[in-house]
């Protein structure tokens, strides 16, 4: 013990930052230096914990929470008087997202329980249907005035058939004028299309003329290509990321996917998850993208189109599938600007065209991964990913960048507020 603590805290903080949930849980376990240290709060910022039933927690879970300083939680069916217990335990929460397995009802009561909590500031909803009242006037006198972030998992009406209607999805935006981040999905295909100006709502004072929020970043879950109109993105020109998830494609829909973004001039962050094949748009990638994630099938033609629609990209997710061909050998030449690099593996592991990565001069991190059913058919009577093989490649790659990169081969932990399902690679 007393050995422990000849070293200061700091040190073993920053120690404690390259470990996971489940080694930090381990750690804290070894003795009360080590649990203090543990609980820090710079080792849980932006953590999110999930919490049910509260009636089950005990005073000291309640004093570790506020001592690591964890301000956002996602709750399953709450009530109200478990929604007093929570504003008294933990009265600065920023951020609540509602988690439930089945499709439940949310009424207009649920907001009178966040509008006690004075710093809330984002909220999100997954697998549930709206109540009218909750998307009317009561969440704009709640929350108009400090919302910043609203997800949506799945948007429905009350009927689970029809999406939130264009009036009231537009009165919500043009309340919400603090709001910077959406998050809306859509599951099923509607039996008409959404309307031109769903996302656009017209300044009542001035008709013509965009009355929404100034959003910075915007998700688009589950949604099929036919649903939105060419223009729908028109006049969102201050995004900074975007991120499509599409359902399902048709055969002989045109790629809307050129159009929304040729608007968005100042795009940093783009994810693309299925979809059109990525000839359809990625000469309308805007250059100003520096960090890219796509899940969907890549060849090396397409990387030779994408390098120069984005010269200074310093961040990219893909995948390596059989149609990739040598791509590690490709990147270095495609992307010398490369901060941070993520490659899932499907059906087969990395090989020694990975040593190529090393010309990556600014290459500072490395995350190699396996689809998970590909590690539990492999792997289930051998070694874990990755395999002695993969890491001895790891190895030779470190030393000749000097171990520069940073190489991960875990699967980063899920965030519940600001990842849909298709981004967690777990599933």
């Amino acid at each position: 013990m007393e050995q422990l603590e000849r070293l200061p805290p700091e040190i073993w903080v920053y120690i404690f930052s390259y470990l996971s949930t489940e080694e930090k849980h381990t750690v804290r376990t070894c003795c009360r230096f080590m649990k203090r240290v543990v609980d820090h709060h710079s080792l849980w910022r932006d953590y999110t914990v999930v919490l049910s039933d509260l009636r089950r927690y005990t005073y000291g879970f309640w004093d570790t929470l506020n001592h690591r300083r964890l301000t956002r939680v996602a709750v399953r069916r709450l009530r109200r008087k478990e929604w007093r217990r929570l504003v008294t335990f933990l009265p600065s929460i920023t951020a609540v997202v509602f988690v439930e397995d089945g499709g439940r009802l949310y009424k207009e009561k649920y907001l009178d329980n966040l509008s006690r909590f004075p710093d809330l500031r984002d909220l999100g909803v997954r697998n549930a249907t709206w109540d009218q009242g909750m998307l009317g006037q009561s969440l704009s006198e709640h929350l108009r005035e400090r919302l910043t972030h609203l997800s949506q998992g799945e948007s429905y009406w009350p009927d689970r058939v029809r999406p939130v209607p264009c009036d009231v999805f537009n009165h919500l935006l043009l309340n919400l004028k603090k709001l910077r981040h959406l998050s809306w999905g859509m599951k099923g295909e509607p039996p008409q299309p959404l309307p031109d100006d769903f996302f656009s709502p017209a300044d009542p004072e001035q008709p013509g003329k965009y009355g929404g929020p100034a959003l910075t970043s915007l998700e688009l879950l589950d949604y099929p290509e036919p649903i939105l109109a060419e223009n729908a993105l028109r006049s969102l020109t201050s995004l900074r990321s975007l991120m499509v998830r599409y359902s399902f494609m048709r055969e002989g829909v045109r790629c809307r996917l050129r159009s929304w973004l040729s608007p968005l001039q100042q795009l940093e962050t783009l994810t693309i998850v299925g979809g059109n094949t990525l000839a359809s748009y990625t000469t309308t990638i805007p250059s100003s993208v520096k960090r890219l994630t796509l899940r969907v099938a890549i060849t090396l033609k397409d990387m030779d189109l994408i390098a120069p629609a984005v010269p200074g990209l310093k961040h990219l997710d893909i995948e390596q599938n059989r149609s990739t061909g040598n791509l590690c050998r490709r990147i270095p030449m495609l992307f010398p600007q490369l901060k941070s690099l993520r490659i899932r593996f499907h059906r087969k592991e990395p090989e020694k065209e990975l040593l190529c990565l090393h010309k990556l001069r600014h290459l500072e991190r490395l995350e190699l991964l396996v689809d998970r059913s590909f590690i539990f058919r492999d792997y289930t009577n051998g070694p874990s990913w990755p395999s002695p093989g993969v890491q001895e490649i790891i190895n030779q790659l470190q030393q000749l960048a000097n171990n520069r990169i940073t190489v991960v081969t875990k699967v980063p932990q899920r965030d519940l507020l600001r990842q849909c399902d298709c981004l967690c690679e777990v599933d």
